[in-house]
């Protein structure tokens, strides 16, 4: 009976703890689920409040730029080449003969016209010779007037009028050859134009190919260039030209007046021509800037190279739309002095993003 009245007891005991244990764990879940219910509360509102931060942050974020409206325009591109100023007429003129430089009748910058005596070599010696040679023909003319007048008598023999009419014929040849031999010692200008330059001096000696004056026409001026020979099929007579000439700061423009069709050997270029007009300010072999059109059109539209931009995709520029940046795929044509000719992807009116577009994502909001 004892037996198991402490097994009824030690039963009840065990039965009671284990009532005790079950409730506190109880207790303590839910105490953890009321806690973690709290937390998770935390979590969501700060979630929320990160996202509004962050959405927040965007929405302030607002790129800085300019912009252009887009127009059309005239928009043209050259070939460019370095010349220079070339007379048709510049020439330096020599002594025919040899001789004592006896006058110079010109200075530098003297006007002149073709013919003109521009100095003289001694000829003291030919014009001495001419005059006794002109005695000697005076008497041989009058000889073979008498000889003529006998002969036509049937007067004389024939053979003293044959010497008389050869004696006179010699005579008159030989003068003639010493009339040229005078000329020879005359300087003379071929040209209308300006003494440029005077080389010789009184009292020096001359011969024969030594550089005595240079005479140059500045009504009839141009200027030469070589072009490259890929331009060839590109530069033809008549084309637009713009001549810059850096040293006067001075510009003209004038239609290409030739242009060769034979391309050099040595160096794969061929001779361009443009006239000039006459104008003082323009000397022979002057630097010049020859600028010819191969390509314009009116209405173009036109953006600075540096707007655009590179990928994978194509090209693309970012123009203004809404206040939004729009990026536009765009195909261009001719590129020159940083400006390219925008075919087709852009319009009139478009507004292109022309700074602060390096940093720039399609659909950020701009302002300027």
């Amino acid at each position: 009976m004892k037996k198991i009245l402490f097994a009824a007891i030690a039963l009840s005991v065990l039965t009671l703890a284990c009532k005790n244990n079950s409730g506190d764990k109880k207790a303590e879940l839910e105490k953890l689920k009321k806690q973690q219910s709290d937390l998770q509360g935390k979590i969501e509102k700060l979630e929320v409040d990160i996202a509004q931060a962050d959405t927040s942050k965007k929405e302030e974020k607002v790129n800085t730029v300019s912009v252009t409206a887009l127009a059309p325009q005239l928009f043209t591109s050259y070939i460019e080449v370095q010349g220079r100023v070339d007379a048709d007429e510049n020439v330096t003129i020599s002594p025919e003969s040899g001789g004592v430089i006896s006058v110079i009748n010109v200075k530098a910058g003297d006007e002149v016209t073709k013919g003109q005596v521009l100095a003289e070599l001694d000829a003291k010696v030919i014009q001495q010779s001419i005059a006794e040679m002109q005695n000697a023909l005076d008497l041989a003319i009058t000889m073979y007037d008498k000889q003529k007048t006998l002969w036509d008598q049937k007067i004389g023999s024939e053979v003293q009028y044959i010497t008389a009419k050869n004696q006179k014929e010699n005579i008159t040849r030989r003068i003639s050859t010493m009339q040229q031999q005078l000329e020879m010692t005359r300087i003379k200008s071929p040209i209308n134009g300006t003494v440029d330059e005077v080389f010789m001096k009184l009292g020096q000696m001359a011969s024969p190919g030594m550089s005595a004056i240079r005479v140059v026409n500045f009504t009839n001026l141009k200027v030469k260039a070589e072009v490259p020979e890929n331009y060839a099929a590109k530069v033809k007579k008549g084309d637009r030209a713009v001549i810059l000439f850096p040293d006067i700061n001075d510009s003209v423009m004038a239609p290409v007046s030739f242009s060769a069709k034979v391309i050099s050997p040595l160096n794969r270029t061929f001779n361009v021509e443009v006239a000039l007009d006459n104008n003082k300010d323009y000397h022979p072999n002057m630097i010049a800037i020859l600028k010819i059109v191969d390509y314009s059109t009116k209405n173009a539209i036109v953006v600075p190279v540096g707007t655009i931009q590179h990928a994978e995709e194509g090209d693309f520029v970012f123009i203004d739309d809404s206040g939004k940046a729009k990026k536009t795929r765009v195909t261009t044509g001719k590129i020159y002095n940083d400006k390219a000719e925008i075919v087709s992807g852009l319009k009139e009116g478009d507004k292109l993003v022309t700074t602060g577009y390096q940093d720039l994502n399609a659909g950020e909001a701009i302002k300027y």
